[in-house]
């Protein structure tokens, strides 16, 4: 057994079965669990992948060798969430100043409230340019992070968890408050959860994953703006 995992483990390709694997069996326990958020397909992947690379020996960087042909995916899957938007185009149509409302307030609310709490708790200067983006897709998240001084791999790791919790709290949120339209709950999710909230919108049904989409790309791009000019207004 160990020459085979010797020579299986110099392999990049190694990496990429394995997640996929261990992607593909989260799902399965996900359904058997009832489809609990406390058991989401991603969390279980994560702590499942970080055990056998801990056990493995392996390093992060010989980890993404393999794994970075998902990685780039993550692109053209991101433009590719426009395509279900083209079905709701009218009803996006109907909603677009309430839109364009909710975004602008969400993504304020996300920056000030994440950079607001790490400031009342001490943190320095650095940690908080890194938690303000958490709540926009990875590569917009470290792109923003590296231009205004912040830790690009820890800004990754906190917009994964922030994408986590978004959809482990959802649901309590959405009966909490009676929030049964699923353009508004596919919103927020893509809102406040980016890609992961999107996908789980997605579970919830075509129009949820659409707006899903459309929440997290508006907040990109109004986070690409917005933060860059706001670290320069306090003096960051």
């Amino acid at each position: 057994m160990t020459p085979f995992w010797v020579y299986f483990a110099a392999r990049p390709l190694l990496w990429i079965v394995l997640t996929l694997a261990v992607f593909i069996f989260a799902r399965w326990l996900h359904k058997r669990l009832g489809g609990l958020s406390v058991f989401h397909p991603v969390l279980i992947s994560i702590l499942v992948l970080v055990v056998l690379l801990s056990l493995t020996g392996t390093d992060y960087d010989t980890y993404f060798e393999g794994a970075q042909f998902i990685h780039f995916l993550l692109g053209p899957a991101t433009v590719a969430l426009a395509v279900p938007l083209c079905d709701y185009f009218d009803r996006l149509r109907q909603i677009w100043l309430p839109v364009l409302v909710a975004s602008f307030c969400g993504v304020i609310t996300a920056i000030i409230s994440a950079s607001g709490i790490a400031w009342l708790l001490g943190a320095g200067d650095k940690t908080i340019l890194t938690l303000a983006p958490k709540s926009v897709t990875s590569p917009i998240a470290i792109g923003i992070v590296e231009k205004i001084g912040g830790y690009p791999s820890m800004a990754a790791g906190l917009v994964l968890m922030t994408g986590i919790l978004g959809c482990v709290l959802a649901p309590f949120v959405f009966r909490l408050f009676r929030i049964e339209d699923d353009v508004a709950r596919g919103f927020a999710l893509g809102m406040s959860a980016h890609g992961i909230g999107t996908a789980y919108a997605f579970g919830l049904s075509a129009a949820a994953g659409a707006f899903g989409g459309l929440a997290m790309g508006i907040a990109g791009l109004l986070t690409s703006f917005l933060l860059p000019l706001l670290v320069s207004l306090f003096g960051f």
